[in-house]
């Protein structure tokens, strides 16, 4: 996941705490899962804060499996103030008045300074890495046949257009580490795959072979570029180098391929197929050979995307004019809906998707308790969200 340096934290003040922080946070959630597999969150307390700074830790404190409580009721109590800078101190029960983490943030907003604290204090309660400094892309509709490319801070806000270019454009997908994208453009009336650098704002056209050029999704080693085309006929899967040399058509089937993601060993890649009469997941190494089904997805299933550590597969589960999202292990077995929604993408962390509800908006799942939050919308349906690593 890209990690910018958005602020210059400053260190005021550490308490030594006998044994590391993930022991203790381990000592105080001894059991969280229930019998239907979902985690409870975390419950703690946050004091002494106001404004956007409060709202900001409360988002991401709960998207991250934290549940905000009065102090009785708290493994945790982080306090602070944000009058010129946010400073915060956290404290647990099993610690009594020791501090696990006392910092203070400068620099950018007092937003990305409750974003450093977020993380710091996931980090330290909970021994995992936070995801409130990511960034997104997704496309927002402005007309009918009229769509843009847009990126935003994970939550939603900041949110700046990539594209002004008032066509279709589908399917951002992140170069791993760059601030780079991928995406389809019928800016040339048929579909042709682009690669847009964010910093520069220079594009260019990365593959307009004959027919659809679509669903462009880069390896996460970033050397290659898995994508659907239609060049041989029906749309089938390809890949090539991320220089677009060595292209390779890995499926050869009647029926339509959709949305490859790739293994993060960068040597396997789902994708969606109808080759078995409606829409499945299947696999196929990069060295080609034989498609083969996952076992446990069933029904209507697109738009997988691979969990970072390699374990898990989100993907989309039509029923009727419903959509759902399920999580499968990528050895297959029983499927598990997540919630209530389509296009889901993985944050770095392997815990949290960003979905779309209803056809329209974006929000933030943490997986293991299912809490979930709509982000900051711009003006128009937003859909097809993929998140930066």
């Amino acid at each position: 996941m890209i990690k910018k340096n958005f602020l210059t934290l400053t260190l005021f003040a550490v308490a030594v705490f006998i044994g590391t922080p993930a022991n203790a946070a381990e000592k105080i959630r001894i059991d969280r899962t229930d019998s239907t597999g979902v985690e409870d969150p975390i419950p703690i307390s946050l004091s002494g804060f106001s404004g956007e700074v409060l709202s900001t830790l409360q988002f991401d404190l709960y998207v991250m499996g934290f549940k905000i409580v009065p102090e009785n009721q708290a493994d945790f109590m982080l306090s602070g103030n944000n009058s010129t800078r946010v400073e915060g101190r956290l404290k647990s029960k099993v610690g009594g008045s020791a501090s696990l983490l006392a910092k203070a943030y400068s620099g950018v907003s007092l937003r990305m300074q409750a974003h450093a604290l977020a993380d710091d204090v996931v980090k330290t309660a909970a021994g995992r890495e936070g995801i409130a400094r990511t960034k997104i892309a997704y496309r927002v509709r402005k007309g009918a046949r009229h769509f843009e490319i847009y990126v935003s801070d994970y939550d939603g806000n900041a949110p700046k257009a990539a594209t002004s270019d008032s066509v279709i454009v589908a399917a951002p997908n992140w170069v791993r580490g760059r601030n780079l994208l991928f995406y389809s453009s019928y800016k040339n009336v048929f579909p042709d795959i682009v690669w847009h650098d964010l910093t520069t704002g220079k594009r260019q056209v990365f593959a307009n072979y004959p027919g659809a050029n679509l669903s462009p999704c880069v390896s996460p080693d970033g050397k290659k570029v898995a994508m659907i085309l239609s060049r041989s006929g029906s749309p089938d899967l390809w890949v090539c180098d991320i220089d677009g040399k060595n292209l390779k058509q890995l499926t050869n089937t009647r029926e339509a391929e959709a949305s490859p993601t790739w293994s993060p060993d960068n040597r396997t890649i789902c994708f969606s197929s109808e080759a078995g009469g409606q829409s499945a997941l299947y696999t196929i190494t990069t060295a080609g050979g034989a498609m083969k089904k996952l076992p446990g997805a069933y029904g209507l299933c697109t738009e997988p995307d691979w969990s970072p550590d390699g374990k898990i597969i989100a993907y989309t589960r039509q029923s009727g004019r419903n959509f759902s999202i399920y999580i499968v292990p990528v050895n297959g077995g029983t499927p598990r809906e997540v919630a209530t929604g389509e296009d889901p993408s993985w944050a770095g962390n392997s815990r949290n998707i960003m979905l779309t509800r209803d056809q329209s908006h974006l929000s933030v799942l943490d997986v293991p308790t299912k809490q979930i939050k709509d982000i900051a919308r711009v003006s128009g349906a937003s859909t097809q969200p993929t998140w930066s690593r």
